[in-house]
């Protein structure tokens, strides 16, 4: 179970992973040695299973969305499976309520976004899907 410095910790390196331990320690007003261990038992749980970069759009102009899909039957996993092997499609997540699956798109143009919705929805076990182009970001992430 995580604590309130756990979940402070988790924080920190949301907004940058690449924080050092002692940088970690300090905000969070522990030890090194207390930061590097619940950061060691946190990533051994499978609490945190990575660290990443975010960087900025490289491509101005470039198209980004989100696309809510209603899974007919029982096509989840093949759609998934589908969805994966798009390169356009920067994550995937699973969901409740109306929507099944999240898909999150990037493509360089307009065009591309077209031919993407278009290969997306004839996907055998889609029955529904709703997409929106994603404008300004607020807070990166």
């Amino acid at each position: 179970m995580l604590d309130a410095t756990d979940r402070q910790l988790l924080a920190l390196l949301r907004t940058d992973a690449r924080m050092p331990v002692a940088k970690l320690a300090a905000a969070l007003g522990v030890t090194r040695a207390t930061a590097r261990v619940r950061l060691d038992r946190m990533v051994k749980a499978g609490i945190i299973t990575g660290f990443t970069v975010t960087v900025r759009d490289l491509e101005p102009g470039g198209v980004r969305a989100v696309t809510l899909i209603e899974v007919d039957g029982r096509h989840a996993e093949s759609v998934i499976r589908r969805l994966s092997g798009l390169p356009e499609i920067r994550a995937l997540h699973t969901t409740n309520g109306r929507w099944d699956i999240v898909a999150e798109i990037e493509v360089p143009t307009l065009g591309d976004f077209d031919a993407l919705l278009r290969i997306i929805r004839q996907f055998e076990g889609i029955a529904n899907s709703e997409t929106s182009i994603l404008l300004a970001a607020r807070k990166g992430g």
